[in-house]
């Protein structure tokens, strides 16, 4: 058996235990949460969104999806109220800071707060071998600047609670600092985004903005960026260092009015975004987004998950 088969069988493994944990019931004791905790899964309308809406809701959470197209999010949503969850829709344009702002007010004003973001509005124009930069500034745009922004607006309205509020952010193995077929190849800069004492957000701007700036140029392909779906991959990078950032600054909040923040990979999943290509489901690519959002005893932040275990950045 060769290394890929290998590899596939370990997953097709791992997937197994994963559906089988699924169908274990939270203990009375593990539920920190009730029909009146507010979720809010933006890009909800298809997809990996729309199962981790579904799940939520699922569990008994009160769901709030979003997406950028109101007809297509009323849709998404009828569905899960015609399976008897309790889903709202709102219109949001992760893109728009008019439209977060005013999706944050609505909030504010409907549900006086929320208790759970999962940010996995998203984008990526590449599909198998193709690696074009054409939609760069859209993806970085969407990916990374969209969930910064969104996640910016919002933490002022997470509830306290004695088990802190949670953000989960969509991301992806692409992004990782370390990988090694998929990574930076300027090891300096690799270093101070590892490193929390020189992350910063304006060194994760920066690094995004030089990337746009040699795509600009058509110097990118010298520039030492990821090789695999390059403009996904660094939107990604950048994600991921965010959620570390993010996890540091509020790391001094006190008891009571914890937030708890983390980023996952729902790995190769069979959706638009990948053609249909891929080779887990929804569902499946769903469950460690639900898991973090869920985890009973969440002191974990600031990490990075794949398949409910966790991987490093």
């Amino acid at each position: 058996m060769g290394r890929k088969e290998r590899a596939k069988e370990r997953r097709e493994k791992r997937l197994q235990e994963i559906s089988l944990l699924r169908t274990i019931p939270y203990s009375d004791h593990q539920r920190w949460w009730s029909s009146e905790t507010v979720a809010v899964v933006t890009g909800g309308n298809r997809g990996i969104g729309f199962e981790i809406a579904r799940q939520l809701a699922d569990h008994g959470l009160t769901v709030i999806l979003t997406s950028r197209e109101s007809s297509t999010g009323l849709e998404a949503a009828n569905v899960l109220k015609e399976l008897g969850f309790s889903v709202d829709f709102h219109q949001l344009d992760v893109l728009d800071s008019l439209s977060i702002k005013k999706f944050a007010e609505w909030i504010e004003q409907t549900y006086g707060g929320i208790d759970v973001l999962v940010n996995n509005a998203g984008v990526n124009y590449n599909l198998g071998s193709d690696n074009s930069v054409e939609h760069a500034q859209n993806v970085v745009a969407t990916n990374y600047y969209g969930t910064k922004n969104v996640t910016q607006s919002l933490i002022p309205l997470m509830r306290p609670s004695a088990v802190g509020a949670r953000i989960v952010n969509v991301s992806s193995r692409l992004g990782r600092l370390n990988g090694r077929r998929n990574r930076l190849e300027d090891k300096d800069l690799r270093e101070k985004l590892a490193n929390l004492e020189t992350l910063s957000e304006e060194l994760i701007d920066r690094t995004v903005s030089t990337f746009l700036q040699q795509v600009e140029e058509g110097t990118y392909t010298s520039g030492g960026w990821p090789q695999m779906f390059t403009d996904y991959s660094v939107s990604k990078l950048a994600v991921n260092a965010f959620t570390r950032l993010m996890a540091k600054m509020l790391s001094d909040r006190p008891d009571g009015m914890k937030i708890y923040i983390n980023c996952y990979c729902p790995g190769w999943v069979k959706t638009a975004m990948t053609g249909w290509a891929g080779n887990i489901s929804a569902e499946d690519g769903a469950d460690t987004g639900v898991w973090l959002a869920l985890l009973p005893d969440q002191a974990i932040t600031g990490k990075f998950f794949a398949e409910r275990r966790e991987v490093n950045f």
